[in-house]
């Protein structure tokens, strides 16, 4: 589906914001409560980082709510394509995944705010209006886990997650996902080669010795973070 401009005009001055996410009823939940918003309005939709990229540029969007799980380029990669095109662009980070480690990389990576998928239309619109005041949105309880990692010290019993790149990151979510390194290259436009030397520095950064290791450590960690798909 192309990118499409739901209403062509800025008619009121409204806040112009454009969603981004692959699934169309995630979208239509997204629309139905910004539209219903007298000062907002959804300006268009994208279902991948290249819609979404030429969306930007034809609709002029204030605000970006973009998934973190996008066909393709992922919308850890969009989130800093967007910011270093368009930095006065604000961006919301939303995704299914309430965990304070994929709301501490979008937001490194140029977000103004992370929202997860568990969230009810009120604090979606709370999470826009905070972000477009220029003030960075998360929830209470990422929040709070956040500012704990923040000032706890690392405990050497846990695997130093925290440590990886955003691109190892990607590259450890697509092991959990099952993908094999010829497709997380082919997914990431990377070399199988590079793909390698990403999975030698996590397992260095994890203390894995094997990449059986990696990819069964990968795997159980997405597991625990998705349990309703095992």
């Amino acid at each position: 589906m192309a990118a499409r401009n739901s209403n062509g005009s800025r008619n009121g001055g409204k806040t112009r914001v454009l969603i981004v996410d692959d699934h169309p009823l995630t979208r239509l939940g997204l629309s139905t409560p910004i539209n219903r918003e007298p000062d907002m309005m959804v300006c268009g939709e994208a279902e991948n980082a290249q819609q979404a990229m030429a969306a930007v540029e034809k609709l002029k969007p204030d605000l970006a709510v973009v998934d973190f799980t996008l066909p393709g380029k992922s919308g850890l990669e969009l989130v800093k394509d967007l910011k270093a095109l368009h930095p006065d662009l604000s961006i919301l980070a939303i995704s299914m995944h309430n965990e304070a480690l994929y709301a501490e990389h979008m937001l490194r990576a140029g977000a103004n705010g992370y929202i997860t998928k568990q969230q009810g239309p009120a604090e979606l619109i709370k999470a826009i209006r905070q972000v477009l005041d220029k003030r960075v949105y998360v929830s209470q309880e990422l929040s709070e886990v956040l500012l704990r990692r923040f000032v706890a010290q690392p405990q050497p019993s846990l695997p130093a997650t925290s440590l990886l790149t955003d691109r190892e990151f990607e590259v450890m979510q697509l092991f959990g996902e099952g993908k094999t390194p010829r497709e997380i290259a082919g997914q990431l436009h990377l070399s199988v080669k590079t793909v390698a030397v990403h999975a030698g520095n996590i397992r260095r950064k994890l203390n894995l010795k094997t990449t059986a290791r990696l990819v069964r450590f990968a795997v159980q960690w997405e597991a625990l973070r998705n349990p309703a798909q095992v």
